[in-house]
């Protein structure tokens, strides 16, 4: 009935399991649908916008065709116009070089051909062309100078214009990688969102099993309470409060070598768990540990904190005795019946070693009266060796061993429970942090996408103001080279005066020009017509070009590309508004992992529901089956009950026969010993006629009833008993021969133990007195019976010389001091005969005589100098300060505490300490040896 009852609750228990999971799954059902309707409009509404998001991309595609087709056509053009631009400026460039150095030198003709008129001869026009040709020079150096900053400038601004077109051509690639990035972005996203959901399915898992593992603890916590108190009663109360005291000690000290009590180190079939049960009674709690130090430890906690008294069995102490069990069929040793482990041997022989389980209570008896030990019976009767029998009912319910197991398994469980509950919050703190982390990581793409679509809008203006920046730095470099080609033609200019002014010093000085300056001035001014018209020609190619290429350019800068950068922005801009496929996909994923999630749990709760039908009608089948055995057991109690009865009249009857057969047997042994071969002679007799012979031999009996009929048997008996007692005073008279040969040499022993301290002592007395009192002598005398009647007394150097005398304890009454003061050879006194400080110099004699036979660490004096001399006083301590200074040279020394008003003994003292009271306290103070005397000196005034 128990183990059905038990199923039935462990059934019951995992049926609330079930419910309790049941109840958790429908609520994330519940969850889950919630999110399905919700993702499922999520994606009604993304499906709708994508038809329109498809016809706003189509005409997206054809404007943005478009656009790049009109920027493709105008690139082009820019690129054929470009090379004839720089071809014509470069022609323009070399016309007008040619042009200025033709006016140039013009120029200088005229200017010769003036000079001569304004200067009377070659002297005043040297010096004037000397002034210009040094004037000329600091207008060459500057120009110089001009040419150099602007190649610098032209470098610079063409390192810049490098660097912005660089920058330039980044951002359009960020601009149109942008959707590539968002797709890479998206896909992160879904990857962490994944992640992040997976991680919150475990950690749901987790939490299932965390709830459904704290309900068991809970439930199996109860069980044990129940189980605990169910083993509290069948023990008293302070050993189940000394069993728990110890196991919370054990743990708390982690005491190593606590095995437990013999019920949990044992176990047995439970065919002899009742045998067991009776034969170990109470020793079932005695705790098994390795030895007795760890019995002692735990037994003074006990004791120090009041918490129970407990038996306890050190493998170390026992010594199990060896028994010689019976070997019969009907005996079967108890000890081998049980299993445990090799090492527990002593403990299991001590308790069950001298027990054997029996058939019937009889056969136990026998057993115990012929070998000496204890039998049992399967049922609990038990048969003492020593001759006691015990047995009658006992409650089958209550078992001490299986409520011993049950607690144990309880136990188990509960601390595997409570383990896997911790391993559980472990794994769920360990989860909560990767959660943690993939959110954080799903916030920090989020959070990136977020700052790439917020970056496009700067990323347009950055380009703009590149692009801005680009055609200032291009214009400027423009400024800068035709400032360069007029510096250059300046200073070709300026040198060619200056080589000119040089080359008039050199020559003669005329009037009016040379043949040769006059044909050459007239065909420069030829030239300079020719090259004037061929200039205009060219400036006038090169402006319509620049004209096209300027156009062409702003054209691009400022409308096209804007425009296609615009488009593009919006594109961009639809799809992150209106739902971008990659955002329907996502959303369609969610569902699908919803739809899986939501299948999951559905099939879940589709086999707990099964579990829960398939384990309700295990409970009715098994209550049923309760129902049906308990009654089958009324049944059988009542033929039991029945049984009981009969078997009571027959032991009853039995009771009867056997009085009748006792009586008889008792009639049988008043005849005394019958001769050989009576009973067959009667054997084929009748009773009848027995029974007439019977009476007739009465009859005649009585004629010898005054004659002892049992003489030969008691004689026979007397004699075995004298053997036996004659037997027994030998071995008495045997033992007492050694008992007393024991106690003789003890008691000389002893003696001698006496004797050789009080030489010692005494030999130790006389060197201290006479350091203490140099003039005089002093010896220990001891006392005995005989000495009181002679008159005498004995020293320890008498004692020798007392062969004959008796000696023992009982024959000493004491130990004297005998001593002299003022001389070696005078009569000395008894200790009654001194005064009060010869009392006491002997008394500190005797301590210091003491303390040189036996050491002592310390030693505590109080005034011991008040009542002596002063020449006393200064002895005492001078042997005070060469005891506690020996203390480095032997075994002898020892430190001496002493209170004194005396200075003798400050003189020798190492260290002293002063009494004040202050503030209604005594307080103790270090002080010198100054303030002590001092102190001293003013309590003797």
């Amino acid at each position: 009935l128990a183990e059905i009852q038990a199923e039935i609750n462990e059934l019951k228990q995992q049926v609330e399991f079930f419910k309790v999971d049941k109840k958790q799954l429908e609520t994330e059902r519940k969850e889950n649908a919630k999110a399905k309707a919700k993702i499922e409009l999520d994606v009604k509404n993304l499906s709708d916008g994508q038809s329109a998001a498809q016809q706003a991309r189509s005409r997206y595609r054809s404007d943005v065709e478009s656009l790049e087709a009109s920027i493709g056509q105008h690139e082009q053009e820019l690129e054929e116009i470009t090379p004839q631009y720089n071809t014509s400026l470069q022609e323009e460039a070399s016309q007008k070089g040619e042009l200025e150095t033709a006016e140039s030198t013009r120029q200088r003709l005229y200017a010769k051909q003036g000079r001569n008129a304004r200067f009377k001869n070659k002297r005043e026009r040297d010096d004037w062309l000397r002034d210009e040709i040094n004037n000329g020079y600091p207008q060459l150096a500057k120009v110089k100078a001009v040419r150099v900053q602007t190649a610098e400038d032209i470098s610079e601004l063409e390192n810049e214009i490098a660097s912005i077109e660089e920058a330039i051509s980044s951002l359009r690639e960020q601009i149109e990688g942008r959707g590539e990035n968002n797709e890479s972005m998206q896909a992160q996203i879904r990857e962490a969102k994944a992640e992040r959901d997976r991680l919150s399915d475990e950690r749901k898992e987790l939490w299932r099993e965390d709830a459904k593992l704290d309900s068991v603890i809970s439930n199996t916590a109860t069980e044990l309470r129940q189980a605990e108190q169910e083993l509290s009663h069948t023990m008293d109360q302070n050993t189940s409060r000394g069993l728990q005291a110890v196991r919370r000690i054990t743990r708390q000290r982690e005491l190593e070598g606590v095995y437990g009590t013999l019920a949990q180190l044992i176990d047995c079939s439970t065919t002899y768990r009742r045998a067991v049960e009776v034969t170990a009674g109470q020793s079932l709690f005695h705790y098994v540990v390795d030895n007795d130090d760890t019995a002692t430890k735990i037994i003074e906690t006990l004791q120090r904190e009041k918490a129970g008294r407990v038996t306890f069995i050190p493998l170390n102490r026992v010594k199990p005795k060896h028994v010689n069990l019976p070997t019969g069929d009907d005996a079967v040793p108890l000890a081998s019946r049980l299993q445990y482990d090799p090492m527990f041997e002593k403990a299991v022989q001590q308790v069950f070693g001298q027990t054997v389980v029996c058939p019937s209570l009889v056969v136990a008896g026998q057993y115990a009266r012929s070998h000496g030990v204890n039998g049992v019976t399967l049922d609990g009767d038990r048969s003492d060796k020593k001759g006691a029998f015990t047995g009658g009912f006992v409650d089958n319910k209550h078992s001490r061993l299986e409520a011993v197991r049950k607690v144990s398994k309880l136990r188990d469980d509960s601390d595997a429970q409570k383990s896997r509950s911790q391993e559980i919050k472990r794994t769920l703190e360990k989860k909560d942090q990767e959660i943690t982390r993939a959110v954080g990581n799903l916030q920090k793409i989020e959070q990136k996408r977020v700052q790439q679509e917020n970056s496009y809008g700067p990323l347009l203006q950055e380009l703009r103001s590149r692009g801005n920046d680009l055609q200032n730095k291009k214009d400027t470099l423009d400024s800068k080279h035709r400032a360069s080609a007029k510096i250059d033609a300046n200073m070709k200019t300026l040198t060619d005066q200056q080589n000119a002014h040089e080359a008039e010093i050199a020559s003669e000085f005329k009037k009016a020009l040379t043949r040769d300056e006059e044909r050459q001035l007239e065909n420069l001014n030829s030239t300079v017509q020719d090259l004037r018209q061929r200039y205009s020609d060219l400036s006038s190619t090169r402006s319509d070009l620049e004209s096209r290429k300027t156009i062409l350019e702003i054209e691009l800068r400022e409308n096209l590309r804007p425009r296609l950068d615009q488009l593009r922005a919006q594109e961009f801009d639809d799809r992150s508004s209106t739902g971008a496929p990659g955002s329907l996909k996502e959303t369609q994923s969610e569902l699908k992992r919803i739809n899986k999630r939501i299948s999951t749990v559905e099939a879940k709760l589709a086999d707990l529901d099964s579990s829960i039908d398939s384990s309700t009608s295990q409970i009715q089948d098994l209550e049923k089956q309760h129902q049906e055995t308990k009654s089958q057991l009324d049944t059988l109690a009542t033929t039991l009950e029945k049984s009981q009865k009969r078997a009571e009249k027959s032991i009853r009857k039995r009771r009867i026969l056997s009085a009748q057969a006792t009586e008889c047997s008792a009639r049988i042994r008043d005849l005394g010993i019958l001769p050989h071969g009576a009973l067959e002679k009667y054997a084929k007799i009748s009773s009848d006629q027995i029974v007439k012979r019977l009476h007739k031999t009465n009859e005649a009996l009585k004629k010898y009833g005054h004659v002892n009929k049992k003489a030969f048997e008691q004689y026979n008996q007397f004699t075995t008993q004298k053997e036996t007692l004659e037997n027994r005073r030998g071995e008495l008279e045997s033992s007492q021969g050694s008992i007393e040969e024991l106690i003789t040499v003890l008691d000389q022993r002893k003696d001698e133990a006496i004797e050789r301290t009080f030489r010692q002592v005494s030999r130790e007395f006389a060197g201290v007195f006479e350091k203490l009192v140099p003039a005089g002598r002093g010896r220990l005398v001891i006392h005995r019976k005989m000495d009181q009647r002679d008159g005498g007394e004995d020293d320890d150097d008498e004692l020798e010389e007392q062969g004959g005398r008796k000696k023992g304890v009982e024959n000493y009454t004491g130990v004297g001091i005998s001593v002299s003061f003022n001389s070696k050879h005078d009569d000395q006194q008894r200790i009654q005969q001194l005064s009060g400080g010869q009392k006491s110099l002997c008394a500190l004699a005797l301590v210091f005589a003491i303390q040189q036979c036996d050491p002592a660490p310390f030693y505590l004096f109080d005034e011991i100098d008040a009542n002596l001399d002063a020449q006393y006083r200064t002895a005492v301590a001078q042997h005070l300060r060469d005891i506690s200074d020996s203390s480095g040279a032997d075994n002898n020394g020892a430190q001496f505490i002493c209170t004194t008003f005396r200075p003798e003994m400050l003189h020798v003292a190492q260290k002293c300490y002063g009494v004040r009271y202050q503030k209604k306290s005594s307080n103790v103070v270090v002080v010198t040896r100054e303030e002590a005397l001092e102190f001293v000196e003013g309590e003797r005034v």
